[in-house]
């Protein structure tokens, strides 16, 4: 088994890319070593040292590790975690906890809202993927979008940037009714 790894903006973050399927939908997003306990491969990879966050995209795992951690020792403990993992059989989640990330909302916005989540699911999802993160929807309030980062968006040093001139001028093009783009905390 060969692991690619691909640096993202956020130096704290590293994409991992086992050549094979993570998971068949969806994202998982775990922060906390608790929060790992529905996944074997997430568990094992807080087990390193250092780890602090872990996300699972379709193809790829993104690691984000502690400010005083550092790439070279952690890298080849990781890459063997992964690889250990794939060769068990073991299942990366168990029982169903991946989603589509996306809040739901109900109300007298709901066609706004709709509009809001293709346009991620179709222009933005897909290229912070290639930099190993997400970016879900949170609300709608008032011309107001919350969004939500995830992976190695989060904490990323040029999110701000992407979030207010890139997915906020992107909204605001297509849909009249948006009038800014925050982020929110998990």
């Amino acid at each position: 088994m060969f692991i690619q790894t691909e640096s993202t903006p956020n130096p704290a973050t590293l994409k991992f890319l086992p050549g094979q399927e993570v998971l068949d939908m969806g994202t998982a997003d775990f922060t906390t070593p608790e929060a790992a306990a529905s996944s074997p491969l997430a568990t094992r990879l807080f087990a390193v040292q250092g780890v602090t966050a872990v996300f699972f995209g379709l193809d790829f795992v993104t690691v984000t590790k502690a400010d005083d951690a550092e790439w070279d020792h952690l890298k080849p403990a990781l890459l063997g975690a992964i690889m250990e993992h794939f060769q068990s059989g073991q299942p990366v989640m168990e029982g169903e906890n991946t989603s589509s990330g996306h809040a739901e909302h109900t109300g007298e916005d709901g066609e706004i809202v709709g509009q809001i989540k293709e346009l991620l699911d179709t222009r933005v999802r897909p290229a912070v993927a290639q930099d190993g993160g997400d970016i879900t929807f949170h609300g709608f309030d008032r011309g107001i979008v919350y969004l939500h980062m995830q992976g190695a968006c989060a904490g990323c040093p040029s999110s701000t940037l992407t979030l207010k001139m890139g997915i906020e001028n992107l909204l605001r093009h297509y849909i009249p009714e948006v009038i800014e783009v925050r982020p929110v905390a998990a």
